[in-house]
């Protein structure tokens, strides 16, 4: 099928869906139509009510629990759980993945489904059946291996093959790129087009509105819980612009604040910096890597996937990754030596990681705890906690951050991405920090988020701290920057300031092996 022609039925139409929990509606007369054989993008800022949405579809939310109607395939349809969406071909996949790791390929594919002959298992068919599913998928994988021993652009291929297992009709996707690299998201992409070829129908939810605009035929945006309009993606000749003016309800003539930076002295020197992998014997990840921060300055780090980027952000940060470490330290002017992350937070170095829900936040916490997680002792006498101390000082960061929770005690993991990034900065803030390492800062953050976060980060430069910022998203690093290093193969390839910065620049140091 082409981008942007559409069939004339719809398979799926929701009516007037409204869902509400304790205090808060979330979804508030929201409709949707989504025509067969097409791949129809659903985008919002987060807290829209794209997931809700999405749930109430699939039956995780049952029948009952919501006012509206659901109609698929024209037969009105009341779902008590998921298996009855299933049974009708109607599948979501989730963006937090859930493959039993210690499960072979196969026993996931067939898990709850499985292939049976006179009451066991028949295992010849389960793998033959699992390896033609992913030949479909453009998975080579034997289907006896460990669903753990594979990366996460595998893993959710694996869950596409258990969906086409399902015998889907609707696929739905929940921000399915989210944690992949460029050529994983690529690949995913393209199973998409030719899932949509073979009659399957596809939602996606991503907030990556360029991947929205390459693969939509159609775009239902949400603000507020409400439907605010659905696009025909070739015949309106829709944008990005296009797509952000109806997310956040005004045109963001900026995507990036205005700053005028004030740089001063330099505060953090890196030099002769290499790192050995610590799993891979005699492999060097970072090589002879030298730069250097400056008071008030955002300083970016670009590179392709497996450049090295996170390995020397994470090195730097306390030998908090890597082996065989050698080089040097400065801090202003004076060598440092941090064999730890204690040594790093003590010198004034904080690092947030890209990974904030694994390494960055405890999410069954609440925001309080995280916001002072790094920094205990400025809250404790002989080793005590001052509890009012502790309030006072995160209800400040929830104010001055405009973290969206009702208090401090807000469970963290129940926050939008957005709102837990800002929790991340708040507790390196408050260790005092002078030189702050940001790894992919606004990953599955929407694009309104996007601006707080890049106006939060414009703020610490005009408080004078030192900034590094690792990011996958080129226009992110020249709009938010006032100069980058690129990395390929381990070594820094050279360095731009923002008035010589271009894709096209970058994107030659990214792909060179020699130092410049």
């Amino acid at each position: 099928m082409r981008k942007g022609t559409f069939v004339t039925d719809a398979i799926l139409q929701m009516r007037a869906i409204t869902k509400t929990f304790p205090g808060v509606t979330a979804l508030d007369d929201v409709n949707l139509t989504v025509r067969r054989g097409e791949i129809h993008a659903v985008c919002g800022e987060n807290g829209a009510g794209k997931s809700t949405l999405m749930k109430v579809l699939s039956g995780v939310y049952p029948h009952g629990s919501y006012a509206g109607e659901i109609v698929f395939d024209g037969q009105a349809c009341r779902f008590s759980d998921i298996r009855d969406s299933e049974r009708l071909g109607i599948v979501i996949i989730h963006q937090e993945l859930a493959l039993c790791p210690n499960l072979s390929v196969a026993e996931n594919i067939f898990l709850g489904n499985e292939r049976v002959t006179r009451g066991l298992v028949d295992w010849n068919r389960t793998h033959a059946d699992a390896a033609r599913l992913l030949d479909i998928v453009g998975l080579r994988e034997n289907p006896a291996t460990l669903a753990m021993d594979l990366g996460v652009g595998k893993q959710q291929l694996v869950e596409i093959a258990k969906a086409l297992s399902k015998q889907v009709r609707l696929l739905i996707l929940d921000e399915p790129t989210a944690a992949l690299n460029e050529t994983d998201s690529a690949h995913l992409l393209d199973l998409l087009r030719g899932l949509r070829d073979r009659g399957i129908t596809c939602v996606i939810i991503s907030h990556k509105l360029n991947e929205i605009e390459a693969i939509a035929d159609a775009t239902t945006v949400l603000r507020d819980g409400r439907t605010v309009e659905t696009l025909d993606m070739a015949a309106d000749a829709v944008t990005e612009e296009r797509i952000i003016a109806a997310m956040v309800g005004r045109d963001l003539d900026h995507r990036y604040p205005e700053r005028v930076p004030d740089i001063g002295e330099e505060v953090l020197r890196i030099e002769d910096w290499t790192v050995h992998s610590p799993s891979q014997h005699g492999r060097t990840v970072v090589s002879g890597a030298n730069l250097t921060l400056r008071r008030g300055e955002i300083v970016g780090l670009a590179g392709l996937m497996g450049a090295g980027r996170t390995e020397l952000a994470m090195s730097v940060f306390g030998r908090s990754y890597g082996t065989g470490i050698t080089g040097r330290i400065l801090k202003h002017g004076r060598e440092i030596r941090l064999r730890s992350v204690r040594d790093a937070i003590r010198h004034g170095i904080g690092y947030a990681t890209e990974d904030r829900k694994r390494y960055g936040l405890n999410l069954i916490e609440d925001i309080k705890r995280n916001v002072s997680a790094a920094a205990l002792d400025k809250l404790s006498t002989r080793g005590w906690i001052h509890d009012n101390d502790e309030y006072r000082v995160a209800e400040g960061y929830r104010t001055g951050m405009n973290i969206k929770a009702p208090s401090v005690a807000a469970i963290t993991g129940k926050l939008s991405g957005g709102n837990q990034q800002k929790v991340v900065l708040s507790k390196w803030l408050f260790t005092d920090a002078d030189v702050l390492i940001l790894d992919e800062p606004t990953r599955g953050i929407d694009v309104g988020a996007k601006y707080e976060i890049y106006s939060i980060i414009n703020m610490m430069a005009d408080q004078g701290k030192a900034l590094l910022i690792i990011s996958s998203e080129l226009p992110e690093l020249l709009g938010v920057c006032d100069r980058i290093y690129a990395m390929s193969a381990g070594r820094i390839t050279g360095q731009l300031t923002r008035d010589q910065a271009t894709p096209e620049r970058l994107m030659q140091y990214m792909t060179k092996v020699k130092e410049q």
